[in-house]
């Protein structure tokens, strides 16, 4: 994995589509910014950031993901890959269904993932620093680039789904506590029911990562 480290970006995920729209992908690769003004949240909203933030977009073909994961899961695949390579440098950090980061009840980051015919995009924000009260921070301190690499190794080497869901599902319970909007709407998790590729039974409907 190459990766391109920017001064200031619109949006990591919207500079690394056009990238590839205009010089096609030929290897995988993560375009990070020390700081974005315009970055791509859930639902279409905004999620800028301050510089010394983490902002990140990597691609990868989707022969390459496991063979058990279900596309419409990836985003929780990627967050909890993520999320053990920060747990392993000493963070409490953990992923709110189906791909927030939080920090015991704030929000600090969260995972956006969209795919093409061949391609999976990922792009995922992550608070190092104080930006308001209503959101929390990373308790720990990180190199970014420290981090990436170990993390994309990580990714890398991750044999299957079976084996993220079977740590993922564990932690899910602390999801219960919280709500998803789900159709515009502020949904309680508390009877949520968690299947096997990811996606939730909730007020007899089944819903797939919501982004």
């Amino acid at each position: 994995m190459e990766i391109i480290i920017l001064e200031e970006v619109d949006s990591t995920h919207t500079y690394l589509k056009n990238k590839i729209k205009e010089e096609g992908f030929t290897y995988p690769i993560c375009i990070t910014a020390k700081k974005q003004t315009n970055g791509i949240g859930s639902r279409g909203n905004s999620w800028q950031g301050k510089e010394g933030n983490l902002f990140f977009s990597f691609v990868l073909e989707k022969k390459n993901l496991p063979k058990d994961l279900q596309l419409q899961s990836a985003s929780i695949y990627f967050s909890f890959i993520l999320k053990k390579v920060l747990s392993s440098l000493g963070s409490s950090l953990w992923l709110k269904w189906p791909n927030d980061f939080y920090i015991d009840d704030k929000k600090i980051g969260g995972t956006i993932t969209t795919a093409t015919k061949d391609l999976v995009l990922c792009g995922i924000g992550l608070n190092l620093i104080e930006v308001s009260s209503d959101f929390g921070k990373l308790d720990i301190n990180i190199d970014i680039k420290e981090t990436l690499e170990n993390y994309f190794k990580k990714l890398e080497f991750e044999q299957s789904w079976k084996q993220i869901f079977s740590e993922y599902k564990i932690e899910f319970k602390k999801s219960e506590n919280f709500t998803a909007t789900i159709n515009n709407n502020k949904i309680s998790l508390k009877k949520a029911i968690l299947n096997e590729d990811g996606s939730i039974e909730i007020n007899n409907t089944r819903v797939f990562s919501l982004r």
